[in-house]
């Protein structure tokens, strides 16, 4: 029995039928060669989403005009026939599978940086730049407006050759058809501008026709833009339903209805603080405008979410983006029933999108090591030998570990010296907005239930009790522990860690030493709790400089609003029990501190390697506690745990 009828239920998009209204759309992964070819790894990505029961797939942004078009370092091209051999693999990989795929095709316009487009100016519709990439733009001429719909025409007219079922013009999230429908960015006089909606519409409305003479009116057709784009200047939700309109007389079969653009980044890239499925209203509003079918995204997760969305008649399809990337087989698990299994989404963005994709890395999941890894990972082998597994350290880089090598047919054991799994999960869902974290944890520990993991808790790991147990193989998951910072006075502070595990009664005048993310987390964390005096103190010239960015943004807003002081490129050099010493630009300054955290990175816990080696057993370290490099995320620990798992 299907359990959300309405979810599963076949869609329709022009004369095609979908065979559900679960819509992955469209998400780089840098997965494409560095000459815009479609690469193994990028086919075997998307095939398993199609195995795992999505009903559309939207393939990334295609762009129709390089290099100046690109936005980011390794993105698949459509702009001459040489690539059709690639695209058709894609196409029919996901078709066989029975999923219905469609390409995105793209512009970035100023949404990119010479060092992205080999050198060469971002252009635009305008000659304003973008404030997030604050990259000197070059305003397209008519005659270069004229070219560009004739690019983008026959970059549909490739992606229907090549076998895809459809084609999306991305004019979303400010790239260069977005540019053309704002008024923050089209200050046009000619044809392509104006003061109306209609005005700027002049430039997607001429792509649509010039697809239709090339591809026939049977060729679905979606439009994906920002209906609303949550800044001064930009398009309203008002201006975005009139768009609407005249994209349905235009004759789009679809309308993909998101949000936002670069300067408004974490209304398009939602960073963990926003609540689930915070956008939906706005296709809401678009759905109620127009007879046809509407997409609503937006940090969707829930099935039991998806599923009332499409029997509210809110919209016709969902579109579940980073969930996705995370567990390609969703849809499969929430037809069934499983939502226990799903690994879920937390949007932190570390591994997709601002940690992996715009800084030139191939996407990854923090959670899943197989995303991106398709070709190796998708499949667990079986162990050739049932060995006798000891895993000492119940964080997630140990429940990863315990877990995969269950599921090979190892006989595992973990052993946890305290009474709770998670490790340091527990304490990173602590500070505000980070309760999603507790749904990873409750995922580890239902999966290395299911898998037959067995658990000692309270059991401190000593040479004897492994010589006792003789295990063939042990794996040494014990985590880190905070760094003391040497300086003066330490012993009248706290680590952080402290602080959120409620271990100290707090102040008025709180001082943290060390402005990561940890840091400034924990700043967030007691003005939550009343604390009315909080000052950040960092080394290096930026807070949270490692953060990857919409988190960043949205972690610098919130302190902003919270009234927390911060100082950069400053050092603490004493502590008393009232006062801190720092010293910047030369200058040394007392100021009040009757509560002074520090937070200043993880040391491994010593570990029993040497131990182990000596009594001849095969054994690997995982995750903080490794001293071969930095462990600063949950990610590390994870992936860590994946790779032994498969290599037991």
């Amino acid at each position: 029995m299907i359990k959300y009828k309405h979810l599963f239920e076949q869609g329709k998009i022009g004369n095609m039928p979908v065979r559900n209204r679960i819509v992955m759309p469209p998400m780089a992964t840098c997965f494409g060669s560095a000459t815009g070819e479609v690469t193994d790894t990028m086919i075997a990505y998307y095939r398993e989403r199609a195995k795992g029961g999505v009903g559309l797939i939207i393939v990334e942004n295609v762009q129709v005009d390089y290099p100046r078009g690109k936005n980011i370092v390794t993105q698949i091209s459509c702009d001459d026939d040489r690539y059709l051999p690639g695209l058709n693999e894609l196409a029919e990989a996901c078709q066989q599978f029975g999923a219905r795929i469609f390409a995105q095709i793209h512009h970035a316009g100023r949404e990119t940086a010479p060092p992205i487009i080999e050198g060469l100016q971002p252009v635009g519709a305008s000659d304003k730049p973008c404030g997030f990439m604050q990259v000197p733009t070059k305003a397209l001429t008519t005659e270069e407006v004229d070219e560009l719909v004739e690019k983008f025409a026959q970059g549909a007219f490739r992606i229907k050759r090549a076998g895809f079922d459809g084609v999306e013009l991305h004019g979303a999230h400010g790239y260069l058809i977005g540019q053309f429908l704002s008024p923050l960015t089209n200050t046009r006089n000619d044809k392509y501008g104006g003061s109306t909606v209609k005005d700027r519409c002049n430039f997607v409305l001429a792509i649509i026709k010039r697809i239709r003479e090339l591809c026939s009116r049977n060729f679905p057709l979606s439009v994906r833009f920002s209906a609303e784009e949550f800044i001064k200047g930009g398009n309203s939700l008002e201006e975005g339903i009139q768009i609407a309109k005249l994209l349905e007389e235009a004759g789009v079969d679809v309308l993909h209805v998101s949000s936002g653009i670069y300067e408004s980044m974490c209304t398009l890239l939602e960073p963990m603080s926003y609540p689930e499925g915070w956008r939906i209203y706005i296709a809401e509003a678009i759905k109620k405008e127009v007879s046809i079918p509407v997409i609503t995204v937006g940090k969707i997760r829930n099935p039991a979410l998806a599923d009332s969305i499409i029997e509210q008649n809110k919209a016709d399809f969902v579109a579940i983006g980073r969930q996705l990337i995370c567990d390609p087989y969703y849809p499969l698990k929430a037809r069934e029933g499983r939502e226990e299994d799903i690994i879920p989404c937390i949007s932190c963005n570390i591994g997709c999108v601002g940690g992996r994709m715009f800084v030139g890395r191939r996407i990854r999941c923090i959670l899943n090591p197989a995303t991106g890894r398709e070709r190796d990972y998708s499949e667990l082998m079986p162990a050739t030998k049932k060995k006798k597994v000891m895993i000492i350290g119940a964080g997630p880089g140990g429940m990863e570990a315990a877990r995969v090598a269950a599921l090979r047919g190892h006989d595992v054991t973990l052993y946890e010296k305290t009474g709770v799994l998670g490790g340091q999960l527990n304490m990173a869902k602590l500070p505000p907005h980070k309760e999603k974290i507790e749904d990873a944890r409750h995922w580890f520990i239902t999966q290395i239930q299911k898998a037959g993991v067995k658990v000692n808790f309270y059991t401190e790991v000593t040479p004897t009790l492994i010589r006792n147990v003789d295990p063939d193989v042990v794996v040494i998951a014990t985590g880190g522990k905070p760094i003391v910072p040497q300086i003066p006075g330490i012993e009248n502070a706290i680590p952080a860690i402290g602080i959120l595990a409620g271990e100290k009664q707090l102040g008025n005048e709180a001082s943290i030493i060390g402005g990561g993310m940890v840091g400034c987390e924990t700043a967030l964390y007691l003005a939550e709790k009343g604390v009315k005096n909080i000052t950040v103190f960092e080394q290096l010239p930026e807070l949270a400089s490692t953060v990857e960015p919409m988190t960043r943004i949205d972690l610098l807003e919130k302190m902003a609003k919270a009234g927390i002081k911060s100082y950069t490129n400053t050092l603490v050099c004493e502590i008393t029990k009232n006062n801190i010493m720092i010293e910047a630009n030369g200058e040394k300054k007392e100021i009040p501190a009757d509560t002074v955290i520090f937070a200043v990175g993880t040391r491994p816990v010593e570990v029993l390697a040497d131990q182990v080696s000596e009594f001849g057993k095969e054994y690997y370290l995982v995750g903080d506690c490794r001293d071969d490099y930095k462990q600063t995320q949950i990610m590390d620990a994870v992936h860590d745990g994946g790779r032994v798992g498969r290599l037991i």
